[in-house]
């Protein structure tokens, strides 16, 4: 599994205020880039993205961000 370049096209600019994660940005270990794509695997090289950050500060911000969102938007409730 090789980079191909084809990853180039989906290659996402850093959000200002936010983090990449937070805003649905993917990161390629084999092409080290960040992608904005739906899927889990890399449309270049076919390798699994990763969705959540590796070091423990930033998963920190991450949980605190998603936690906040949870508080804020309403339940749902099924009938």
């Amino acid at each position: 599994m090789t980079c191909k370049g084809i990853c180039i096209r989906h290659r996402a600019q850093k959000p200002v205020g936010s983090g990449r994660y937070v805003s649905g940005q993917r990161r390629c270990q084999i092409c080290e880039i960040f992608i904005k794509w739906e899927g889990l695997w890399c449309p270049c090289c076919g390798y699994r993205l990763r969705t959540k950050p590796r070091n423990l500060k930033y998963k920190a911000k991450l949980r605190a961000r998603s936690r906040r969102v949870e508080i804020t938007q309403p339940a749902i409730t099924v009938r």
